[in-house]
């Protein structure tokens, strides 16, 4: 990996141990273009129910996300599911209750404060079958040809090597496995002052792909039956970003 996508990494760990302590700014929200929506209201507006939200540690819910990735996966008890950038647990903890005991859910993680305060949170709401790994997206500590489902809720955008996330991810199922992303991308390319600002990348804008770009990644990784499940205009930025929820099979 280069400089640059170093320094990104370090940007971005740095912003979201921040967001940790300061707990009121979303990455991947409206909050982050100006509302004052709390965290439980942003959830609801991107797909989660009341049930969902109330099913989870309270502390889980950081109002990161820009989708339901879960609520589409089609989750089957016994099954292995890997959460892709899980971190305070809120999709992880979602997909434990929908596996069962005998399935099993492992949340990556780039941020040590991100990790730990899933540690906790499943400690603390007793999830046995939940484990969070400190690990990069690009690199993920996950034996080939494990996991039977992927999640991801609006991280992948974070990535300075998008293509390398999807060939992991591809690495990573069993044949037959399938993965569900919930994403920002982008419908033209971003104004330089914009894609140069760290805060824009920190907040899922800056380092956004056009949405084309996005899923070819996904198609040249290996994977097959692509489908764009959703694409909605998103916030301030509607004229340049948009919401998409996307499926494919290994």
């Amino acid at each position: 990996m280069n400089k640059d996508h170093d320094e990104i990494k370090k940007n971005v760990r740095e912003s979201y141990s921040k967001f940790l302590e300061q707990g009121s700014c979303s990455c991947c929200s409206d909050s982050c273009c100006g509302s004052t929506d709390n965290a439980e209201d942003i959830s609801k507006s991107v797909g989660y129910t009341d049930k969902d939200l109330g099913a989870v540690p309270g502390a889980a819910n950081l109002g990161f996300g820009c989708g339901n990735p879960v609520a589409i996966a089609s989750l089957k008890e016994g099954e292995t599911v890997l959460d892709l950038g899980s971190g305070a647990g809120l999709d992880a903890f979602l997909s434990a209750k929908q596996v069962g005991p005998k399935g099993r859910v492992i949340g990556i993680d780039m941020t040590q404060d991100m990790v730990e305060r899933a540690r906790k949170n499943a400690e603390e709401g007793g999830y046995m079958n939940v484990e969070f790994r400190l690990g990069e997206i690009e690199a993920l500590p996950v034996d080939d040809g494990s996991v039977d489902v992927i999640i991801s809720n609006c991280v992948i955008n974070l990535s300075p090597d998008k293509a390398k996330v999807f060939k992991e991810a591809f690495r990573v199922l069993k044949p037959g496995g399938r993965m569900m992303v919930s994403d920002l991308v982008l419908k033209k390319e971003l104004p330089k002052d914009i894609k140069e600002s760290v805060e824009a990348y920190a907040s899922c804008i800056a380092g956004a792909c056009l949405k084309e770009e996005y899923i070819s990644h996904i198609k040249e990784a290996g994977f097959t039956g692509v489908r764009l499940l959703k694409d909605a205009d998103y916030s301030e930025m509607k004229e340049y970003v948009t919401s998409i929820t996307v499926s494919a099979v290994k």
